[in-house]
């Protein structure tokens, strides 16, 4: 299987925070992540300058899988390029959607809303509660998992009715948020899962990752298509009796 990391690169990743986090750098632990795995991985990384220009049609085709980590940029990425990432999704390719970027253009315009939410940087406790144990995201993960310092999100979170509702996160301040979830779109599936601030070292907890793994094999694509089907106006089939 094939899987495109796109992560965004800022400056709070050079933090003396950040690199304690992520000295191989968050990008670079995704790639390896994904790949120790045993998929194929392909790293994109964009900032304010780079505009993820490598994400071009023809390897999004050639992507079972796009993971996508944003936070400060996502208005650097054109336009066309969250056009063709939806049209792939809706092709028949996976999206997994990570933290920060449930405000990213590709998810945003999947989802249709805003993607609004409540937030806040205070290093508390995250607890990640299943509330579908029968989900195969959730495999494992039973009854939750503990991350002990994230960054604090909160509702109400602006997106579609879930399709699928996997997990709901409790953070130590008091505040709850839908923080696994399942789209279906198309002929693809979405993902967003909520943990992962590029100064707390999330990506290497174990159950995290199982999780993205999980994930990575569930929306893998079942059936992909290259066109959409002709709108036309066909010979009723009962003529042909």
């Amino acid at each position: 299987m094939k899987v495109t990391v796109v992560c965004e690169y800022n400056e709070s990743m050079s933090s003396p925070e950040g690199v304690a986090a992520y000295p191989e750098g968050l990008g670079v632990c995704l790639k390896e992540m994904f790949g120790s795995f045993g998929y194929e991985t392909t790293l994109i990384t964009y900032d304010d300058k780079r505009h993820a220009e490598e994400l071009t049609e023809e390897v999004l085709k050639n992507t079972d899988v796009l993971v996508w980590w944003g936070h400060w940029y996502h208005k650097h990425i054109p336009d066309a390029v969250a056009e063709m990432v939806a049209d792939q999704v809706n092709k028949g390719m996976g999206f997994i959607v990570l933290h920060s970027g449930h405000h990213s253009k590709p998810f945003r315009r999947l989802m249709g809303t805003s993607c609004n939410l409540i937030w806040r940087e205070n290093e508390e406790n995250e607890r990640i509660w299943v509330v579908n144990p029968a989900h195969p995201i959730a495999k494992g993960m039973f009854p939750y998992v503990d991350i002990e310092h994230e960054e604090t999100y909160g509702e109400s979170f602006e997106i579609p009715e879930p399709d699928e509702l996997v997990f709901i996160s409790w953070f130590r301040g008091g505040e709850v948020i839908r923080s696994g979830c399942v789209w279906n779109r198309g002929r693809g599936k979405v993902f967003y899962l909520r943990c992962g601030h590029e100064t707390d070292p999330t990506y290497h907890n174990e159950k995290v990752r199982e999780i993205l793994h999980n994930a990575a094999d569930y929306v893998k694509p079942v059936m992909r298509i290259d066109a959409y089907a002709p709108d036309h106006r066909p010979e009723a089939p009962e003529g042909k009796f």
